[in-house]
């Protein structure tokens, strides 16, 4: 099972409902990889709204990952691996960015000059943020409780 970029969209008020829901759904040994923008920080006072909120995505609530992996283990999920990809999605805004000014006509045409602008300087500014660790971007491969070491589907031949 896989959530990305979901939880940045739920509020992190709901992530002990959210990884209760998702321990629930997964069979003992079964495997769920979240996915989702963070906060360098675990603070939970809300970060300054601006931009990305009023023109992107006005629900979104970013936190650190250390609240996402304190909520999924509260809900019973076991935490196999987590990784930081804050330098390699700073490389892949680069190209999206480069991909867009290539293709500028053709996104004006499809989506219009104002929504392809958001989106430019959306892109761009995220790019600067992966770069400086303002944001990063976090995947956490867990696993349901109750299945023994070496009992796992993936180690098995």
């Amino acid at each position: 099972m896989s959530s990305i970029g979901l939880l940045e969209h739920i509020g992190v008020h709901n992530y002990s409902s959210y990884f209760g829901f998702l321990q629930s759904r997964l069979r003992p040994g079964g495997l769920l990889l979240n996915y989702c923008i963070t906060r360098p920080e675990n603070r939970s006072e809300p970060a300054p709204r601006g931009f990305i909120d009023r023109y992107v995505f006005p629900d979104g609530e970013l936190i650190g990952s250390g609240r996402i992996i304190s909520e999924a283990q509260d809900a019973g999920l076991e935490v196999l691996h987590e990784e930081n990809l804050r330098q390699h999605y700073a490389l892949t805004l680069r190209d999206w960015c480069a991909n867009l000014v290539k293709h500028w006509d053709g996104a004006v045409a499809e989506v219009g000059l104002p929504t392809a602008k958001v989106w430019g300087l959306y892109m761009a500014g995220s790019r600067l943020g992966f770069e400086s660790n303002g944001i990063q971007l976090h995947q956490v491969l867990m696993t349901k409780h109750g299945v023994g070491v070496g009992e796992r589907p993936w180690w098995t031949p």
